[in-house]
C-alpha cells in the first residue's frame, strides 16, 4: 500500500474518532458529531491503529525530503496514538470530555469561510447528553489527579455560561436550539456533580513514556535526563544574564521591579487595537527590510475585540488570542482576538503594555511568528505538515508539530533584535525573562513527569524563581500535567533552530524560508533534510 493511501486511511480514522479536531482542521463532514465514547471505542480505534502501524512499518523511507518527512510523520503519529491509548487514554481524563463539548460548540461559532451550518450546531448540542453520560461511565470509580478534576469543573462552569448566556448572543441562536440547550445544561450539571467523588492519582506519565514522546513525536535526539541537564544550565545562565542586564539598566531596582514598571507604559484605552495594528505592520516591514524572513503578507491578520458571546467563557477555557487557520477552510486571513477591558480599566491597560503587545501578541503570535509559520504550513507539500499544527480543544492536533510551531514563535522574538530599533533596551529585559521562563517550564515538564517534582513543587518554582503569578502558575502546571512533553517543546524547539542556523550559516532569509517550507514538522527532521539534502525537495 502506498504512503498516500495509508495517510488517507489514518486521516479517516483520526476524523472518525476526533470530529472536533476535524472541524478545526476544516475537514468537512464531521461538524454535527462529538467523538465516539462508548465502551468499545478504545478497542476499535486501537485495532485499526495497529493495522496501520504494521502497514506503515513496511513503507520505504522515500526518495525526496517531502516523501521522507511525510512517511516519518505518519509513522510517528500512528505509534504515538497507539501508546496514548495504552498508557494515557483520553477517556480517563475528565477535562477531555468537557473540552470536547466546549470546543465542539465553539469551533462552530468562530468565524469561518464559508460559514458553518447552524443545523450542525443543533445536532452537536443534541449529542452532548449521551457523550457526557459515556464520560461518567468511563470515569466511574477511577482515581484522577485532583487538578484534572478542577480543570474539568472550571470548564463545566464556563460551559454553563456559554449555554445559558453566550450562545443566545450569537447570530446562530434560534428557538430550535432551546430544547437541546436545556438538555445539554442538565447533562453538564450532572457530569460536574459526578466529579466530586474521585480519589486522587499521580499525574506524572513516567520517564519511559516521556522519553518515548520526546524521541518519537518530537524527533529529539536526547532523553529526559540529558534534556534536564541542558534546561537547568540554560535556566541558570539566563537568570545570571537577567540580573546583569537589570543592574546595567537600573542598579537601584532588580529585574522583577523593572519588569513590573514596564506595565505602566501602555497605550490609551481607545488606542489599544490601533497599537496592535501599527506594531504588527512595523514587524512585517522591518523583518522584510532586514532580510530576516519573508513575512506572510498575502495572508491577512485582523485585530478585533473579542465578541460578546465569548466574553464570559474565555478565561476558563483554552480560548486563544490567535488560532491556526483551518487548512481546509483557510480562506484569506485570520482573526486575532483582543480581549476587552473589565471593571478595572487600569489593570487591563497594564496588561496591554507596549512590551507585551510587541513581544507576545505581535511577534510571537502575529506578524512573523505563528501567523507566518501557519501561512507557510498551509502551502506545505507534506500533508500532515499542513494539519498537525491545528489548534484544537486542548492544544495542537498532533504533538509532532510542536517544536516547529512553538520553537519558531519563541525564536523570532529574539530574531527581531536583528531588526534595527524594533525593541527598546528595557524590552530586551522582557526577552531575557521569556528565555528564563521557557527554560524553567521545560525543566518543570521534565521533572514533573519524571517524578522528581510534584505539582506543588513545580508551582513554587514557577512563582519564586520565575516570577509567575499564582493563578497563571496553577493553570500552566495543570496543563503541563495533562499533556506531557508539550511545554518542553518551546525551549528545545528554539534551541534546535538556533543550532541549525549556526551549523548551516548562509543568508538568513533563505534559511528561514526553507525552514518553514515543510510545515509543522519536527525541527530535527527538517534539520536532517537541510543538512544532508539541501537542494532537494
Amino acid at each position: 500500500m502506498s504512503s498516500q493511501a495509508l495517510l488517507e486511511r489514518f486521516l479517516k480514522l483520526y476524523t472518525e474518532f476526533r470530529p472536533v479536531d476535524a472541524t478545526f482542521m476544516g475537514l468537512d463532514g464531521h461538524d454535527h458529531r462529538l467523538p465516539p465514547a462508548d465502551a468499545g471505542a478504545i478497542e476499535r480505534e486501537g485495532l485499526t491503529l495497529e493495522e496501520l502501524r504494521q502497514e506503515s512499518d513496511k513503507l520505504p523511507p522515500g526518495n525526496s525530503s517531502i516523501e521522507r518527512l511525510e512517511t516519518q510523520m505518519l509513522q510517528a503519529q500512528i505509534r504515538v496514538a497507539i501508546r496514548e491509548l495504552q498508557q494515557r487514554p483520553r477517556y480517563h481524563n475528565p477535562a477531555w470530555f468537557t473540552g470536547e463539548v466546549a470546543f465542539g460548540l465553539i469551533s462552530l461559532l468562530l468565524p469561518s469561510d464559508p460559514p458553518r451550518n447552524p443545523e450542525d450546531l443543533r445536532q452537536r448540542l443534541g449529542a452532548i447528553p449521551d457523550f457526557l453520560k459515556s464520560g461518567q461511565q468511563w470515569l466511574a470509580n477511577r482515581a484522577i489527579p485532583a487538578d484534572w478534576v478542577q480543570r474539568a469543573r472550571l470548564e463545566c462552569s464556563a460551559l454553563g455560561r456559554l449555554l445559558d448566556q453566550g450562545l443566545r448572543l450569537h447570530r446562530f441562536w434560534s428557538e430550535q436550539l432551546e430544547r437541546p440547550t436545556q438538555s445539554a445544561i442538565q447533562a453538564i450539571r450532572s457530569f460536574a456533580a459526578g466529579l466530586e467523588s474521585h480519589s486522587q492519582a499521580n499525574p506524572a506519565c513516567g520517564e519511559e513514556y516521556l522519553e518515548f514522546l520526546m524521541r518519537e513525536a518530537h524527533g529529539l535526539p536526547l532523553g529526559p535526563q540529558e534534556a534536564e541537564v541542558l534546561a537547568l544550565e540554560g535556566f541558570q545562565r539566563y537568570r545570571n544574564e537577567l540580573a546583569g542586564m537589570a543592574a546595567q539598566l537600573d542598579p537601584s531596582r532588580d529585574w522583577r521591579e523593572q519588569l513590573a514598571a514596564l506595565e505602566n507604559e501602555h497605550p490609551a484605552l481607545e488606542d489599544v487595537i490601533p497599537t496592535y495594528e501599527r506594531w504588527n505592520q512595523r514587524a512585517l516591514e522591518q523583518a522584510d527590510a532586514a532580510g530576516l524572513v519573508t513575512p506572510a503578507r498575502d495572508y491577512s491578520l485582523s485585530f478585533q475585540i473579542l465578541p460578546e458571546w465569548a466574553r464570559g467563557i474565555a478565561g476558563d477555557l483554552y480560548f486563544l488570542f490567535y488560532r491556526s487557520p483551518p487548512a481546509g477552510r483557510a480562506s484569506s486571513g485570520s482573526v486575532y482576538w483582543v480581549f476587552p477591558p473589565g471593571d478595572n480599566v487600569n489593570a487591563y491597560l497594564r496588561g496591554q503594555n507596549f512590551a507585551t503587545i510587541k513581544i507576545t501578541h505581535v511577534v510571537h503570535h502575529g506578524s512573523i511568528g505563528h501567523h507566518t509559520q501557519n501561512a507557510r504550513a498551509r502551502a506545505s507539500q507534506v500533508r500532515l505538515g499542513r494539519l498537525v499544527g491545528t489548534d484544537c480543544a486542548a492544544g495542537i492536533a498532533m504533538l509532532s508539530g510542536g517544536t516547529m510551531i512553538e520553537g519558531w514563535a519563541c525564536y523570532v522574538q529574539d530574531l527581531m533584535l536583528e531588526a534595527e530599533n524594533f525593541y527598546t533596551p528595557r524590552e530586551w529585559l522582557v526577552l531575557k525573562h521569556a528565555e528564563l521562563r521557557n527554560a524553567a517550564m521545560c525543566l518543570g515538564d521534565l521533572r514533573l513527569h519524571r517524578g522528581v517534582w510534584n505539582l506543588e513543587q513545580m508551582r513554587a518554582f514557577y512563582r519564586e524563581e520565575v516570577g509567575i503569578a499564582a493563578g497563571r502558575a496553577w493553570s500552566e502546571t495543570a496543563r503541563n500535567s495533562l499533556y506531557p512533553a508539550t511545554r518542553l517543546m518551546y525551549w528545545l524547539g528554539t534551541q534546535a533552530i538556533r543550532d541549525l542556523r549556526e551549523k548551516l550559516g548562509g543568508e538568513l532569509r533563505a534559511f528561514h524560508d526553507k525552514l518553514l517550507e515543510f510545515g509543522s514538522v519536527p525541527v530535527t527532521w527538517v534539520a536532517r533534510e537541510l543538512s544532508t539534502h539541501p537542494q532537494r525537495g
